[in-house]
């Protein structure tokens, strides 16, 4: 029997200065801000989390943001482009949504589906689809209402070193269908509404280099923790190392990088973001986990300052 993954759980990617990440992924692109915590491995540095209203599986792109890092380069072994899923209709809102915040942007068509494609202000290349699928975003920001607002990831993009060992990886391992071949990129379909399409490009264009710009990982849905250790047994058993399971405070994580070399995470949807906030006032205040939370003051100390706000 195939595991079969329902979808992408979030994308983690490297960013500049934290206020300019915040200002395009909430004031442009009105995602709520569900979490601003540190990064566990280097505390002095923000981990951001932009969604839908509830932080829900699907809709969350984190951010580690070094003000000061150096410029990475997109290219293979990575998560290439991520995509956006918007309701049916509202496409030419987001055209002049883009130009009302002189963001460039250019459109083309894949798989019979027309796109905006266009970068964040360090980089990351992005791009936004009509999908009938998944629940709308009740989020409301910045002139964005649930009629326009995106519903969250319609996919991503992935560039590997091997393509062909990562489409057999994506089909027999992580149980996606392929469901199509166009241009020199083959679309599979995972089983749930949102964050259900990776296109695979099948030609390689030289190695990308990790720094701000570029996609950190990419992670999976599991349902649960015992879901996620049959994942992590069920993996395994193609021969790719697996890590212990991470503790994440708002799901626990494995991690292994597969044949193309991208960092795969398989991630648990429970608890989420409201367990050590109440659901309406996620995303305001600095949530520490445990182990840091007695260093507080000093990070705070030595956090840039930070805001949401409604931009003109």
């Amino acid at each position: 029997m195939v595991n079969k993954t329902s979808g992408i759980h979030h994308i983690t990617a490297i960013v500049g200065h934290p206020q300019e990440n915040i200002d395009f992924y909430a004031g442009v692109l009105g995602l709520r801000l569900v979490k601003q915590t540190v990064n566990f491995d280097d505390p002095g540095t923000y981990h951001l989390y932009f969604g839908d209203e509830g932080g829900h599986p699907g809709t969350i792109i984190t951010f580690f943001p070094w003000a000061d890092a150096y410029q990475g380069v997109i290219g293979d072994g990575q998560v290439g482009v991520t995509s956006y899923a918007i309701p049916e209709g509202a496409l030419v809102f987001w055209e002049n949504r883009l130009k009302q915040f002189n963001v460039p942007f250019t459109k083309s068509q894949r798989f019979g589906e027309d796109y905006l494609t266009f970068d964040d202000p360090h980089g990351l290349h992005l791009e936004i689809v009509e999908r009938a699928e998944g629940r709308m975003n009740t989020w409301e920001f910045g002139g964005i209402n649930a009629d326009t607002a995106i519903k969250g990831f319609g996919g991503a993009t992935l560039f590997s070193k091997q393509p062909e060992k990562t489409a057999e990886l994506l089909e027999k391992v992580m149980g996606l269908e392929k469901v199509g071949e166009e241009g020199g990129t083959i679309r599979f379909r995972s089983s749930g509404d949102i964050g259900n399409v990776i296109d695979l490009k099948m030609t390689t264009n030289g190695s990308g280099r990790m720094g701000v710009g570029t996609v950190h990982h990419i992670a999976w849905r599991a349902v649960n923790d015992q879901d996620q250790l049959e994942w992590k047994q069920h993996v395994e058993g193609f021969g790719y190392g697996v890590t212990p399971v991470q503790d994440r405070n708002y799901f626990n994580a494995i991690y292994f990088r597969e044949h193309g070399e991208i960092l795969f995470e398989i991630a648990t949807d429970p608890p989420g973001f409201a367990h050590d906030e109440s659901p309406e006032t996620m995303g305001e205040h600095l949530m520490l986990p445990v182990q840091y939370e007695k260093y507080r003051e000093q990070l705070e100390r030595r956090l840039i300052p930070i805001q949401v706000r409604e931009l003109g």
